[in-house]
This record gives C-alpha cells, sequence and structure tokens, in this order.
C-alpha cells in the first residue's frame, strides 16, 4: 500500500498571454537541450561532457504541499483505528512489501534484528483514536519518526471508512536500520578504541554503547566506557542518558535528563544533568582546552522553559520562549594558576535567562547529507537574547549574548541558504572580558543532474573574533573542519576566518549495497591576532578529494577514504594526507528552542 501523489488544489488561473508566453518559452528551452544533447551524442568526449556538466531544466517538486494536502483530503473526520506494521530491514519497501530478503546476509541481519517495538512505535504519535485528522499534526509526526536514528522511513497512509464516512483508519508503514553497529580507531602505535553499540535495543528505541580503549603507556590499559539511553519515556518526549567511563582518558559518571521542544506545540521544556569525574583531563568531551594534570571535578545543572504560541493554532505558527537554567562546577583538583588572575578552571554558579523567538517548518528533499531517503529540511528563523550571572571565585561577573539566525529555500527554489550571527560578553568590575563575535554563512545548492547522476554544491564561510579572551583560549582550524584534515597545533589564534567548497556527485551504482558519493573540496582558513585586521593574518590551505560510501539500512557511520594537498603547511603537518576514517551525519540547525548556555569560543 503507497500513499498516492494526489494533486494539489487548483490555484487561481493565471493570465491567458503570461500562460502563451511561458509555453512558448518552455518549447524554445526544450528545443535548445534537445538540439544541444543531439549535436552532443555525435562523438564520445563531448557525450561525457555533456552528461556530466549539463542540466536541463526540470520543476521542482514540493514534497510538503503534496503530503499535506493529501492528509487534507480527509481532515476533520475521526480517527477510528490505527494500525502499525513494521517492515523487516532488507527485502520489503514501501512500493512491495511482501518482498523478502535474497542473500544469506540479508536474511541473517533480518533474523539478529528485532524490529521496533509497535508500543514505542504507539507512543511517538501525536494523534489517537478520536482526534480528528489534522494534515499538519501528521506531516510534523511523519518528520519527529523519521527523525529517530533506528529508523530508515515511516509512511502514513489514510483510509476513509467504506461503511461510515466520517471515520478514517490511519495506517502506518515503518522500515528500521540495523540497530546494531561498531567503529574504531587508532591513534599512531600508542593508543587505540574499538566501539559497539545497538541504536534499538529489544525494539525499544534504547540506546546502548560499549567502547573499549587502550594505551600502551598510560594506565589503565584496557578500559571501558559505557552508555545507556532511554528514550521517550512514558510517551512524554522525556529521555534519559547514563554513562560511566574508566579508560586511560577519564573515569567518572555522567548523567542527563531532558525534554527538548521538538515539536512547535510542546509547551514545556526542561532537563537536568549531573557529571562526576575523578579523572579528566577537560571539563566536557568536546571541550576547547587540554589540562596536562588530570583533574578531579563536578557539574551539575537543571533548566526549564515555558513556550507561548504567537497565534494559536495557526499553520507554521511563531513561538515566544521563557527559560532559565543553572549550572555548577566544583573543582576539587585542578591545575595550578596565578593568584588574582580570572582562570578557565574555576569554581562557579551560573544563573541564566532566556528569551527566544521562533519560527519552524520542515520541507522534504532527498541527496543531501543522505543517500536516497527522505530528508527533512528546516526553514525558520531563530533569535535569542540571553542573560547570566556568573557567581565565581575570581569575582562575580554579568554575561549576556545576542544570538540571530535563518535559513530559508532561495527563490524559485535554487538552494538552501543558512545565516547566523551572535555577540556576547562577560562584564565586571574589570570591565569587559571573554567576549566574542561570530558570524557564518551556509549554502547548499538544489540537485543539479548530470545525466544519469546527480551533484550538489555546498558551500560555508565562518568568522570569529575574541575580544580580551583568557590567554589559554585560542581558535584553531582543526575543529568543526574549518579545514578538512588540518591537524596543526602551531596555528592558533583570537581570530578565524574559513571559507569551505565542496562539490558532491551522487553515484547510482552501489558497492556491495552501499551507496557512494564521490566529492571534492578546498578550504581556506586565515588565523593570527584579534588586534590586526584578520586578511593580514596568516594564511593556510587544504584541497583534496574523496569517495563516500553508506548503507541507510544500517546505523553505521559513513565511511570516507580522503586525499589531501596542504600548500605551505605550519611545521607541525605534512604536505599530504590520506585518511581512511568514519564520519558522522551532519546536521541542519533545527531553530529549536533550547536551554540558556553562554556561547562557545571554538
Amino acid at each position: 500500500m503507497v500513499k498516492p501523489n494526489l494533486p494539489l488544489a487548483q490555484t487561481m488561473q493565471t493570465d491567458t498571454v503570461y500562460q502563451a508566453i511561458e509555453k512558448i518559452n518552455s518549447h524554445k528551452q526544450e528545443q535548445f537541450y534537445d538540439s544541444l544533447k543531439f549535436k552532443a551524442n555525435q562523438r564520445k568526449f563531448t557525450r561525457l561532457i555533456y552528461d556530466f556538466l549539463v542540466s536541463p531544466p526540470r520543476p521542482y517538486v514540493d514534497k510538503e504541499a503534496l503530503a499535506i494536502n493529501y492528509y487534507s483530503q480527509l481532515e476533520g473526520k475521526i480517527i477510528s483505528e490505527i494500525k502499525i506494521k513494521s517492515l523487516d530491514v532488507f527485502g520489503p519497501t514501501f512500493q512491495d512489501t511482501s518482498k523478502t530478503a535474497t542473500s544469506k546476509f540479508e536474511k541473517a541481519a533480518n533474523k539478529i534484528h528485532t524490529n521496533s517495538n509497535l508500543n514505542t512505535i504507539k507512543k511517538l504519535l501525536l494523534f489517537k483514536v478520536g482526534d480528528e485528522v489534522d494534515p499538519e499534526v501528521i506531516y510534523e509526526n511523519e518528520r519527529l519518526i523519521r527523525s529517530l536514528p533506528y529508523i530508515k522511513e515511516i509512511n502514513i497512509i489514510l483510509e476513509q471508512d467504506s461503511l461510515y464516512s466520517g471515520f478514517v483508519k490511519v495506517h502506518i508503514i515503518i522500515k528500521d536500520r540495523f540497530s546494531f553497529g561498531a567503529t574504531g580507531n587508532v591513534n599512531g602505535t600508542q593508543s587505540a578504541a574499538f566501539e559497539i553499540y545497538n541504536n534499538n535495543i529489544f525494539g525499544v528505541g534504547h540506546e546502548i554503547a560499549f567502547v573499549f580503549a587502550g594505551h600502551v603507556n598510560k594506565q589503565p590499559y584496557l578500559g571501558t566506557e559505557t552508555y545507556y539511553k532511554i528514550k521517550n519515556i512514558d510517551g512524554k518526549f522525556v529521555d534519559i542518558t547514563f554513562a560511566y567511563l574508566n579508560t586511560y582518558k577519564s573515569e567518572g559518571f555522567k548523567f542527563n535528563l531532558n525534554k527538548p521542544f521538538i515539536t512547535p506545540s510542546i509547551k514545556w521544556g526542561y532537563g537536568v544533568t549531573g557529571m562526576r569525574m575523578f579523572r579528566s583531563n577537560y571539563i566536557f568531551q568536546n571541550d576547547v582546552l587540554y589540562s596536562e594534570l588530570p583533574m578531579d571535578l563536578a557539574y551539575y545543572g537543571a533548566w526549564g522553559g515555558r513556550s507561548f504560541q504567537v497565534k494559536q493554532n495557526q499553520t507554521e505558527n511563531a513561538q515566544i520562549v521563557f527559560s532559565a537554567a543553572f549550572n555548577t562546577q566544583k573543582f576539587y583538583r585542578r591545575p595550578d594558576f596565578e593568584q588574582g588572575v580570572v582562570n578557565y578552571f574555576a569554581n562557579r554558579t551560573f544563573l541564566l535567562s532566556g528569551l527566544t523567538f521562533t519560527q519552524r517548518r520542515f520541507v522534504q528533499d532527498e541527496l543531501v547529507y543522505s543517500y536516497g531517503i527522505t530528508e527533512d529540511i528546516p526553514e525558520g528563523f531563530k533569535n535569542e537574547i540571553v542573560y547570566g550571572y556568573d557567581i565565581n571565585e575570581f569575582g562575580n561577573r554579568h554575561y549576556a549574548h545576542l544570538f540571530l539566525s535563518n535559513g530559508n529555500l532561495l527563490i524559485n527554489k535554487k538552494g538552501y541558504f543558512y545565516m547566523a550571527g551572535n555577540i556576547g560578553t562577560y562584564y565586571s568590575k574589570r570591565g569587559f572580558e571573554q567576549g566574542q563575535i561570530d558570524t557564518r554563512l551556509y549554502f547548499i545548492s538544489k540537485q543539479i543532474r548530470a545525466g544519469q547522476k546527480t551533484f550538489r554544491l555546498f558551500a560555508k564561510t565562518d568568522y570569529t573574533i575574541g575580544m580580551h579572551r583568557l590567554e589559554v583560549e585560542n581558535l584553531n582550524l582543526s575543529k568543526n573542519e574549518h579545514i578538512r584534515g588540518f591537524t596543526s597545533r602551531e596555528a592558533i589564534g583570537k581570530q578565524r576566518l574559513s571559507l569551505n567548497l565542496e562539490y558532491v556527485l551522487f553515484l547510482r551504482r552501489e558497492f556491495y549495497k552501499f551507496n557512494m558519493a564521490l566529492f571534492g573540496f578546498a578550504d581556506v582558513g586565515v588565523i593570527g591576532s584579534n588586534k590586526e585586521f584578520i586578511l593580514t593574518q596568516n594564511y593556510y590551505s587544504g584541497i583534496g578529494m574523496g569517495i563516500r560510501l553508506h548503507n541507510e539500512n544500517l546505523v553505521f557511520k559513513t565511511i570516507q577514504l580522503r586525499l589531501a594537498f596542504y600548500p605551505f603547511p605550519p611545521g607541525d603537518m605534512s604536505f599530504v594526507g590520506f585518511v581512511l576514517e568514519e564520519q558522522s551525519k551532519k546536521q541542519f540547525y533545527s531553530f529549536e528552542p533550547t536551554q540558556p548556555s553562554p556561547l562557545r569560543f571554538e
């Protein structure tokens, strides 16, 4: 059973003359491309060039409009029954649910895998039996379930009751990903790590992971990290994560409870976090500063927020969110520091409040960061003001920042454009300190046809400057791939500008069931002092190419093989870099309201 692509509701008829002109222009375009293709096919070389470069115009299909229009045809009718069906990972498709796995590997994987528990999926539904059909709610529910790491795709189908026309049966078909995964890395000859995980243990959506990490010189020579995550407790969209770590890197416990504003209809968001590290070289795992001396520390905090709809019960409604938070960090052992000077490793309690104005909707597309499955691209804005008071052992301080962001499809659907900017600082009797300004622009082109293949162009620029930062706080070009594969610790500063360009060609052919994409990139980074104009600072660059492989039926990360060249590299890097690695799928900025927290200088 497949959701039909029903036609959109009729729109107002346009002017007859305008229609005639459009028809003539369309006919001319078709003639031009037909003629060009005919001439190109006369020679093999020109045919290859045509297939690779030329993209005849094609109509844009608004999948969101099609889906909502489909649901709208039964809007207001009563849901009398909800049926959920889970398909095997390998074999069946939405077009043919009776299809079965053929290879021995696929059959064995289907037996090992536990399909999603139907009651677990039912808890994720935003509607129930007795509710009226609401197209926006159903569309939002599709997106919500599709975003789960163990779900490949979902289809919600409405069927009008044959006896009672006012009733509707809802059929939900889901297709899982194979939930078992493994990953690992080797760091030279000194250390290595191996991780095994399951993103849908017992079919109830819980996640479990075990990391085995070893080092030849540091104790414990072989240690483990264990993570367990319980998702959507009691259907309230509350997630809880527990972790215990005991490796050469760190030893301690972590706990997190979180209820995010995952849909605009959620009124309350809140969370609690706690961490007790008996031995660690960093405060947080992704921290910008690393301490040579292992620290003993505790961190805990909580937050809560209330969402208000600007206009009740309206499609694509904007929200205003009021939120508050606190967090405390306390050190029992830490690096030595100079007395009387503000220190990064400070005992503190931070009180924060936030006001967020946001609007978000999602449009559907394919072949952006994934390989042939539906992707939900967020449109909208998020504007945020945060004020905080830092109760710090080196002197109490005020804190404030302003964050503005906007992301939308360009006119005529020519691509996706996201821009954001923020400014923030602390203030005390000493004056302004640890301030920063950030701006970033992202561009993703529409799908461009190259013969039987499809490609996209990606562009990103990012600028950050720190003002009165601590001496130990520095930017680099490694974090967040300002220059891909760049690992230098010499190229640091308080000001940074980067530009990233990438061409990704999605291939139709598979490699042992893995989808493939070829990519080429060019990155430029400028970094240095915040006391001089950025374009007079130190320049670095990276150019390269590679291939990515991914199977959307699996929870495995994307496998990436990359060759890069670094003209005029710093002293601690070589001219060429070659790496085989795993890459987490990139995520869109969602414009989702979050807990108030200070900006990160990284």
